[in-house]
């Protein structure tokens, strides 16, 4: 059978197993889109408002199911505005192929109109950055992305597209159904070895991290823990790969690290560190640890052997995927004396729940804890970047069904994509978006998205009028200079979210928010709240004045 590119390409990612497919459209892969009029109901294409919101739905797709977000734009403005959900797929370790549409080959290095050299801009940020040079090998290059993508540390790969490529016509044929790539297994010998550094630790420590675990490999790293009575500690924004209400779950390793947190790893003696890469968040800019050679005996297990030994030289490197080991180490407890140890640790993470009252109208802590008895076991929570992300981050407890997108990154306007992502892949779930003012007008474009596709999560705005998380850098290192981190006149938001469908409403007080939700979650459509949050209430414990005036009384000294 004889074919364009363009169905070749799509044709093969229907064969993968690919079944949404988010972009913008653009002339320079109109064959592709071509090739996706007669897939619908197997591969739909979901048309989004920006290519930044287009590539953050595909990275949250990417983590959220473990198969590749596939992402599709056009060339040069199309790939640079994406290029953030490229970055947050990278730093999150979330499979994702985005298809880049490119000028023909017989214009390439002239400057054309809209070219980019997409293997030299997205080198450094993606796993592989390839560009099709003969329509025959569509099939090869999309069997090797799906396989990068998702194989070793998960990650983003970028396929650019010459328009002659998927015009051309072919007689290959596409590919026949998706490869098996079974996890790598730890040798027994290494498993046995983790086992004894653990049993001679005074106070041992697990350190978990990414988004390629299995429900199985989790609930064998939550047997083992709790029959060996080890503290386990999440890396930055993936506590819930692990259930929460484990007595073994001690806290997150991240942005706004809890003191108890951070003694629990610098006075650890034995780290088993398990799919974690050991970036800035979690090691306190790699001051809890040293480097290269840590203080704590560290065993780090990754799928990838590019990041054994990276930043830490382990006593004991093992290249496993994380859910293979856990099953091989969950067949056999060890034992010590540290029942205090992890005792102590998990009294201090829960007592860390107890807030005061804080100075705002609607009262985040009380709204927080309203929402911990309400949603349902597996509801998925969104966020992106601020300071109001330390609700669902660090107020939240997740279930063993419960799920977190957060992005790893800190790009601004991740949540609204991500919560729309995770609508559409699962109706049926609730989705909490958590947003502030500044973050949601980031992308709240996509709610048009959300709309055509009846897509209907539920948006928090945390609106403060101000770039919060600046503000109180601000405040800290230059108190009472305010420069550039004011909001000024926002539009109303719940008229904002009407204007496109959704139901929406200001939140005045916190008496007024359970109502409020209830009626968010009874809407047939997706809602928008607009909370009344004062700048004051920055942080769950320190209030703007306070930074400010430590600062103030630091400087004088």
């Amino acid at each position: 059978m004889t074919r364009h590119g363009g169905q070749l390409l799509v044709d093969s990612l229907v064969a993968l197993g690919a079944t949404r497919a988010f972009g913008v459209p653009g002339e320079s892969y109109l064959a592709v889109l071509d090739g996706l009029h007669d897939t619908a109901g197997r591969l739909d294409f979901v048309n989004c408002r920006n290519e930044g919101g287009a590539a953050f739905m595909a990275a949250a797709w990417g983590k959220l199911t473990g198969q590749p977000g596939i992402c599709m734009v056009t060339r040069g403005p199309g790939a640079t505005n994406a290029s953030i959900g490229v970055h947050t797929a990278m730093q999150d370790s979330s499979p994702m192929i985005m298809f880049v549409g490119q000028i023909g080959t017989d214009m390439r290095g002239r400057e054309a109109f809209q070219e980019v050299d997409y293997r030299a801009v997205y080198g450094t940020m993606v796993k592989w950055a390839v560009e099709i040079d003969n329509v025959d090998r569509i099939p090869e290059i999309l069997a090797r992305a799906w396989k990068t993508a998702t194989t070793g540390r998960p990650g983003p790969v970028v396929i650019a597209l010459p328009e002659d490529m998927l015009s051309s016509r072919t007689e290959t044929a596409p590919l026949a159904g998706p490869a098996e790539y079974p996890e790598p297994m730890p040798a027994p010998q290494t498993v046995q070895k983790a086992r004894a550094i653990l049993a001679e630790a005074k106070r041992p420590l697990i350190l978990y991290g990414g988004c390629n675990w299995t429900r199985s490999g989790s609930e064998a790293l939550q047997r083992f823990a709790e029959s060996s009575d080890i503290p386990v500690v999440s890396v930055f924004r993936y506590q819930d790969m692990f259930d929460n209400y484990s007595p073994c779950f001690c806290g997150e390793a991240g942005v706004g690290m809890t003191p108890g947190v951070r003694k629990l790893i610098s006075e650890a003696d034995v780290i088993l560190a398990v799919n974690n890469r050991f970036g800035e968040n979690s090691t306190d800019a790699w001051t809890l640890l040293e480097v290269p050679v840590p203080h704590q005996r560290l065993i780090h297990v990754h799928g990838s052997d590019l990041e054994l030994g990276k930043v830490y030289q382990p006593e004991l490197g093992i290249q496993s995927g994380p859910n293979a080991f856990a099953e091989a180490l969950a067949e056999a407890p060890v034992s010590g004396d540290w029942a205090g140890w992890r005792a102590d640790a998990r009294a201090t993470w829960e007592a860390g729940f107890e807030l005061g009252d804080l100075p705002s109208p609607v009262d985040m802590g009380k709204v927080i804890a309203h929402l911990r008895d309400l949603l349902p076991g597996d509801a998925i929570l969104t966020n992106g970047a601020g300071n109001f992300a330390v609700w669902p981050n660090k107020f939240y407890k997740f279930g063993p069904d419960a799920r977190l997108l957060a992005p790893q990154s800190g790009a601004m306007g991740y949540g609204v994509p991500a919560a729309i992502a995770a609508k559409l892949n699962d109706p049926a779930r609730t989705v909490v978006c958590f947003a502030g003012d500044g973050d949601f007008q980031m992308t709240c474009q996509e709610l048009a998205t959300a709309a055509q596709y009846g897509a209907q999560p539920i948006i928090l705005i945390l609106n403060n009028g101000i770039y919060g998380t600046i503000r109180a850098h601000q405040e800290r290192h230059y108190p009472t200079r305010v420069s550039g981190t004011d909001m000024g006149a926002s539009p109303d938001f719940s008229a904002l979210a009407r204007a496109y469908g959704f139901h929406g409403e200001r939140v005045e007080r916190t008496g007024d928010f359970a109502a409020a939700f209830d009626r968010a979650l009874a809407s047939p459509t997706g809602a928008v709240l607009d909370l009344n949050i004062s700048p004051e209430a920055l942080t769950p414990r320190v209030s703007l004045s306070q930074m400010r005036e430590a600062a103030l009384a630091a400087a004088k000294g």
